[in-house]
C-alpha cells in the first residue's frame, strides 16, 4: 500500500525543507505560524489543512496538486531558483595525516 496524503504531504513538505535550504522555521516565519505548528504537522501530531498546503505551495512556487502527489513531483516542480546551491566539496577537511598519506 501506499503512502497516504498525510505522509505524502509530510514527506513533500521535508523534501522542499531540504531542496532549499530551509528550515522548519523559515517556513513558519514564511506561514505565519510558529516553527512548534510546523513541527507538529511535520511529526503528525497535528495534519496540514488544504489552506495550509495552498499557502506551502505558493510559498515554493509550485501548484498544490504538486505538493500533494508527493516529494518527488514537488521537489521536480521546484523552481531552479528556489533550489539552494550545493556546497562544493575543497578537500579542507581532510587531516594532515591523511593528506601527507599517513606519515608524521
Amino acid at each position: 500500500m501506499g503512502m497516504s496524503l498525510d505522509e505524502r504531504v509530510r514527506s513533500a513538505v521535508a523534501a522542499l525543507l531540504h531542496a532549499t535550504g530551509e528550515s522548519q522555521t523559515d517556513l513558519a516565519a514564511a506561514l505565519g505560524v510558529s516553527q512548534a505548528q510546523v513541527s507538529r504537522r511535520q511529526s503528525g501530531g497535528a495534519p496540514w489543512s488544504l489552506a495550509d498546503c495552498d499557502a506551502v505551495a505558493a510559498h515554493y512556487g509550485i501548484e498544490v496538486l504538486e505538493l500533494l502527489a508527493g516529494p518527488t513531483r514537488a521537489t521536480e516542480s521546484l523552481p531552479g531558483e528556489r533550489r539552494r546551491v550545493p556546497r562544493r566539496h575543497t578537500g579542507s577537511g581532510r587531516t594532515a595525516a591523511v593528506r601527507d598519506g599517513g606519515a608524521r
